[in-house]
């Protein structure tokens, strides 16, 4: 910039006209006096003291990273090692507001255990204290939990700091959301350690700011690794406009608007709400709710939110026929390179009008189905012909996990069970107190399991897992698609023997074979699985043997297919090959439906001690609480 300031000589009465050239030869030292030093914001300050581009400061950080050393002053054998995990994240997030306001950036900390000094400790450095329990937290026993909740999900926002913290998790990450909003700014996790690092805790701001989560018990596991390197993925050089450029999208908002027949019950995802009211707001609320806007914060290619809606047309005043209903959804993000965007998806489709004597129909007659049409019959209803029961049972799941934030994993399981047994009531065709004449049609027949599986799952089952792995589990189910969270709720199995080419396998015990290699994919982890034959004929190294290209193809065809999984998914699931009655064998084993246990008799398969009931006798009960009239 030229200054403004002229001398005495300066034409124009000093008003800040350019000085004349210079000879030819002389040096342009009067023109290089004019021009003066540039006042730097606070924000450069702080960007070029702290902040520089990777192509400037690579190398010394590469360096600075290569003489890293384990700290060497000694810590007594009776503490915890001093961790201030809260100060280091509140001076990261100070450094983003300050020098990149509204700017998209993220705060990517990795942690080797828990915080245990300043603010955010989740335990005392003394080992006589014990790490919070799901048994100390439900009994409200941990007296740093809620302190520590209140103080990650206040950074984002230093004066918004207490603001929403006495409402417990929905006011903390309300506090959050807002300074979300404002600061385009993501915080990352990625925790590798065998100890819990208090990933319920900082949770909430990792929700509120859109962020990742990795979970892993060390930095040297691919888990961690190739997880970190795919944060930074780039769309393929061939995509128009975005070749090349990271998928990663900051300071995104998403609005939904309907027709007035219909109104939003709240979302369900890596959202916090805006609290924008208006005439599509339901006062029924599922989630996140009260709202029309949320902020989702960071997103990428994969980020899914569920919508819930409540229809609020009375059922005494059909609508008109051929009235179609209309939702909009408003999705604002800033891209990867700087630039705001808005993209307006709009969907439409018809009402459908039940007919006016459906309640007056006559009773069921033996032989016919109540809940729905039975053999051409009747007229099938275009609702039960159009359900999505992957979608429903995602949908569902989330509101399980939701709600086990407020009520009790047993209450939840109820409300779970009810929610079953009222379904298959209404849809499923059926003689009134005739168990066996219960059926359920194609678009039906797969929801009682997926709500099965769902019961045993790590996001309702507590048994074996500590509160960080469940709250872990629980945020990448409510943020991945469809796909990926049915594969949670019941993984995929493949069975892979000298018979033929890989098959789908039940998730049942008798899936297990001694001459068969089984894969299951439960998008944690990837487990390959020797049966008791083919791991003793691979520790008598057959497959070595050229007479034996047969069982070394075998062996290699799962490992092959467990990778092209790997390849495509993020966080990076934990890959494990274990033998029929080895310790790693419980990966599979827990997953599998209990059809053989040590209570059965002649029965074939592996036998899975538990005490849980299986599918079928799940089943059983529910086609006899269905039916009840």
């Amino acid at each position: 910039m030229l200054g403004c300031k002229g001398g005495a000589g300066a034409p124009n009465g000093g008003r800040g006209a350019p000085p004349p050239p210079p000879p030819p030869g002389q040096p342009q030292m009067q023109h290089h006096q004019q021009q003066m030093p540039t006042q730097e914001t606070p924000g450069q300050q702080v960007l070029n003291r702290f902040l520089l581009p990777v192509s400037e400061c690579s190398m010394a950080l590469e360096s600075i990273l290569e003489d890293l050393r384990k700290d060497p002053w000694p810590v007594p054998s009776d503490k915890r090692v001093a961790r201030c995990t809260g100060c280091a994240l509140s001076v990261a997030t100070s450094l983003l507001d300050l020098a990149l306001p509204r700017r998209g950036a993220r705060v990517m900390m990795f942690v080797g255990g828990p915080c245990t000094s300043g603010p955010g400790a989740i335990v005392a450095r003394m080992k006589t204290e014990d790490i919070r329990s799901h048994a100390d937290l439900s009994r409200n026993a941990e007296p740093l939990h809620k302190p520590a909740c209140e103080f990650y999900a206040s950074l984002s926002k230093r004066h918004a700091l207490g603001a929403g913290g006495k409402g417990g998790k929905k006011g903390s990450t309300q506090a959050a959301a807002n300074s979300s909003a404002m600061s385009c700014h993501v915080v990352d996790i990625f925790a590798c350690s065998l100890d819990q690092v208090g990933i319920l805790e900082m949770g909430e701001l990792v929700e509120a700011t859109g962020g990742q989560m990795v979970l892993g018990d060390s930095f040297g596991q691919s888990v961690f690794k190739e997880s970190l390197r795919r944060v930074f993925r780039t769309f393929e050089p061939d995509v128009p406009e975005d070749g090349g450029k990271m998928q990663m999208a900051f300071g995104a908002t998403l609005e939904v608007l309907t027709s007035r027949e219909f109104k939003i019950s709240g979302a369900i995802g890596p959202v916090t709400s805006l609290g924008k009211k208006g005439t599509n707001v339901s006062d029924l609320e599922v989630g996140t709710g009260g709202t029309n806007a949320w902020s989702l914060g960071g997103i990428d290619p994969g980020t899914t939110v569920a919508v819930y809606f409540d229809i609020t047309n009375p059922g005494t005043s059909p609508l008109p026929e051929g009235k179609r209903r209309f939702v909009q959804f408003l999705t604002k993000y800033q891209h990867s390179n700087g630039r705001t965007r808005l993209r307006a998806t709009t969907l439409c489709g018809p009402w459908y009008n039940p007919p006016p004597d459906a309640d007056k129909a006559p009773p069921p007659q033996p032989g016919m189905g109540s809940g729905g049409y039975n053999s051409g019959m009747e007229q099938p209803s275009p609702v039960k012909m159009s359900f999505d029961q992957e979608a429903a049972a995602v949908l569902l799941a989330r509101v399980a996990v939701e709600r086990t934030h407020n009520e009790d994993v047993a209450d939840v399981l109820r409300w779970l069970d009810r929610s079953l047994i009222r379904l298959c009531s209404k849809f499923a065709d059926y003689v009134p107190d005739d168990p066996n004449s219960f059926r359920l049609t194609p678009e039906f027949s797969l929801f009682p399991q997926f709500i099965f599986h769902l019961r045993r799952s790590q996001f309702l089952q507590l048994f074996n897992s500590s509160p960080d792995e469940a709250a872990y589990y629980r945020y990448i189910l409510n943020r991945e698609n469809t796909t990926n969270s049915l594969v949670m709720i019941q993984p995929t199995l493949l069975s892979y023997s000298f018979n033929g080419p890989p098959q789908p396998a039940l998730l049942d015990s008798q899936s297990v074979q001694p001459d068969t290699i089984l894969l299951l994919d439960t998008f944690f982890h990837v487990v390959v699985f020797h049966g008791e034959t083919c791991a003793a004929w691979r520790e008598q190294r057959y497959h070595e043997q050229e007479e034996h290209a047969a069982f070394r193809n075998l062996l290699e065809a799962p490992q092959g297919d467990a990778q092209m999984i790997m390849d495509n998914r993020f966080p990076v699931p934990r890959y494990i090959v274990c033998d029929q009655h080895k310790s790693e064998a419980r990966f599979l084993m827990a997953k599998l439906n209990p059809s053989v246990t040590h209570n059965s008799e002649g029965m074939g398969g592996a036998q899975v001690f538990t005490d849980d009931v299986s599918l079928r006798v799940f089943m059983e009960h529910l086609m006899k609480l269905a039916v009840q009239s």
